[in-house]
């Protein structure tokens, strides 16, 4: 195994609040990790940290291999794939969706004036039929479901092989329809093993797809359990991650939380 990402010490605070306080987190390319944890409690933050979008104020950040602060940034992002809502904010509405993965190939959100060979078009179209949008292909983006757009989103990202993937909330605002085909294609995805190391940012259990083999609970900025899922999704766990009691369940490999009663 190879590691992909290393964070030692990590901080970062800002205004004189501490957002993360000395996280210790290290992933390997067989792993696909789940960050879970409330609102505010630094798990965005930490993917702004793995796509060099910012720097720790103390301690350090190591990406495929490479320290930020002595690396080009831009060469390190382009080994990455990140998918975010964000992302999709930048996407023009009229861009057909073949060119938004197209795209990728450049780091852009809207085709100009790059040219595209054989190659690449053939590379675009296969992501698509993957991700099971191949007969949308020629459509605006802004004419997408959300479903449709998350899944372009996450074509976009592995439409250049990169070496890590990172999902900010990929199931975020999608009925329950849309969730379960996304959360499908990602275990497909995951168990496949030429796919890249993969972390995905959620709220909740239910959103963690099958195949996804590691997790970190973060509270505070802090890591308060982080290791296989089977050992470390747990009701105490997550009791101590989101500050009450939970009965957890897990069947087929999902898992599913509610609160626990004042009478169990």
């Amino acid at each position: 195994m190879t590691t992909v990402l290393s964070l030692t010490d990590a901080s970062y605070i800002r205004n004189r609040r501490p957002i993360l306080d000395s996280v210790n987190w290290q992933v390997d390319d067989s792993e696909r990790w789940v960050i879970l944890g409330p609102n505010g409690a630094g798990k965005t933050t930490i993917l702004k940290l793995v796509t060099a979008n910012d720097f720790p104020t103390t301690g350090t950040v190591d990406v495929l291999g490479h320290r930020l602060g002595k690396v080009d940034i831009f060469e390190l992002r382009a080994r990455l794939g990140f998918v975010s809502s964000a992302t999709a904010r930048r996407i023009p509405p009229n861009e057909i969706v073949r060119d938004v993965v197209l795209t990728a190939a450049y780091s852009v959100e809207g085709r100009w004036n790059e040219e595209y060979d054989a190659i690449d078009v053939r590379q675009a179209d296969r992501v698509l039929a993957e991700w099971d949008l191949l007969e949308l292909a020629d459509q605006p983006f802004g004419t997408l479901s959300d479903g449709e757009r998350k899944r372009t989103l996450i074509a976009r990202a592995v439409m250049t092989d990169p070496e890590l993937l990172l999902l900010d909330e990929p199931s975020a605002s999608l009925d329950l329809g849309a969730r379960e085909r996304l959360l499908q294609m990602l275990s497909g995805f995951a168990q496949s093993p030429y796919s890249p190391a993969m972390v995905m940012v959620t709220h909740h259990v239910e959103e963690i797809p099958p195949g996804f083999t590691h997790v970190m609970l973060v509270s505070g900025g802090k890591v308060q359990a982080a290791g296989p899922i089977a050992e470390t999704l747990t009701a105490e766990n997550l009791e101590a991650t989101f500050g009450m009691p939970f009965e957890l369940t897990e069947a087929g490999g999902r898992y599913a939380a509610k609160a626990r009663s004042a009478a169990v």
